[in-house]
């Protein structure tokens, strides 16, 4: 059985507290902050180009957000103020970013240990 996509049905950009609002059609509501939309960007230059967990990013903490353009029906594609605007956030992807969200930062921050890299405070 396949889960039914959701489809946002407001879409709000908040540049000073750097978080983008995505509410959906079964009623779920996310706080996506611009650094965890950044790091865990589906573009082939974050993703890679096999499996696994693919490229760590670091050192966006402080990155913004200058644009929002949607593609078709189904996507958004963010233009980061650190030149970063390819990869396309469908509305099952952002779904999936906010249903998640706990977990994968969790093992995002876990990476950044593994790293060595120490997030400022």
């Amino acid at each position: 059985m396949t889960e039914t996509p959701r489809r946002p049905t407001e879409i709000k950009l908040r540049t000073t507290s750097r978080i983008l609002e995505v509410s959906f059609d079964d009623g779920s509501r996310f706080e996506l902050p611009f650094e965890y939309l950044r790091v865990f960007s589906p573009s082939a230059e974050v993703k890679g180009h096999g499996g696994g967990e693919g490229v760590l990013v670091t050192g966006k903490e402080n990155v913004g957000i200058h644009g929002v353009e949607p593609v078709g029906h189904y996507a958004l594609r963010l233009q980061f103020d650190d030149g970063h605007d390819t990869g396309l956030y469908s509305w099952t992807l952002l779904h999936e970013l906010g249903r998640n969200q706990a977990s994968n930062w969790a093992r995002y921050l876990s990476r950044c240990a593994a790293a060595g890299y120490r997030r400022p405070a």
